[in-house]
């Protein structure tokens, strides 16, 4: 009893390194928000609480443009990526060859490969094509980068349900697509919605991809705030980022927990695996 006592003492060098690294971590970005609500134009001293550069964003007509379209990115490269990532995801599970194993981890290589390699690729292929570049180009881009998101969780989830539920839903006098419509999909709705908050947030603060692939006007938001930057930082960029920050947190939460209202069982887990306990 004593030995499994000290086994489970939590050892002081871990506590401390685990403390360091979230305070190396999340400083910075407390830090954000603590200056986003100065009231004076100061990023190095802090002399009083005031909501003047919220104020000043809301009256900022370029940072809500930008703003607007990254929303409107987002919410359409996730209905994009989840309507073509299910249908890879249904496809890739029924096809059990070595064929199929293949199509399934090149569809994981976008996880893998750096950011700013997609990026450039998706640059030389629109400007290849004579395409120019704007928010659709964004968006095709971002489809492109997070149908892979969506494949991975909801293959995970289909690994979890049993041929056998949709080969009774045949037996009972559905075709194939109702089996899929009525049976599976119904059962896929945590791993689907999980999926959908996850890219949303993902999309929604992309910078490599928005920058080497958006037009000149309107620009995602990630982008707005980088090239204000590069003349000054202004106390509404703080703004901006704290309420990108509160935004993304809140949909990462909603993304984890969620899929508990649709039956016992899952958790926080099911966003990455996309199956149940």
């Amino acid at each position: 009893m004593a030995r499994r006592r000290r086994l489970e003492r939590k050892p002081l060098l871990a506590v401390v390194i685990t403390a360091v690294f979230f305070a190396w971590l999340y400083l910075p970005i407390l830090a954000v928000a603590l200056f986003s609500l100065n009231d004076k134009k100061s990023l190095s001293s802090f002399s009083g609480f005031s909501l003047r550069w919220y104020d000043d964003l809301a009256h900022n007509a370029a940072l809500l443009d930008s703003l607007v379209a990254s929303l409107t990115i987002a919410s359409i490269a996730t209905v994009g990526s989840v309507v073509l990532g299910t249908m890879l995801a249904l496809g890739l599970e029924r096809v059990r060859s070595r064929r199929g194993r293949v199509i399934g981890a090149i569809t994981l290589l976008p996880l893998v490969t750096p950011e700013i390699v997609t990026g450039v690729a998706a640059l030389l292929l629109f400007t290849g094509i004579g395409m120019k570049l704007s928010m659709t180009t964004v968006v095709l881009a971002e489809i492109t980068f997070s149908i892979a998101y969506v494949t991975v969780i909801v293959r995970g989830r289909l690994a979890g349900i049993a041929l056998e539920v949709e080969e009774a839903a045949r037996d009972l006098g559905c075709t194939p697509a109702q089996a899929v419509r009525l049976v599976i999909l119904p059962m896929l709705v945590p791993a689907l919605l999980g999926a959908a908050l996850l890219v949303f947030a993902l999309v929604f603060d992309d910078f490599v991809l928005a920058f080497f692939t958006t037009g000149v006007d309107p620009q995602p938001l990630p982008v707005r705030v980088y090239s204000s930057i590069r003349f000054g930082v202004s106390p509404a960029i703080n703004a901006i980022g704290t309420l990108m920050l509160l935004a993304s947190a809140l949909l990462i939460v909603a993304a984890l927990t969620l899929p508990r209202l649709f039956g016992r069982g899952s958790s926080s887990l099911d966003l990455i695996t996309g199956g149940h306990r």
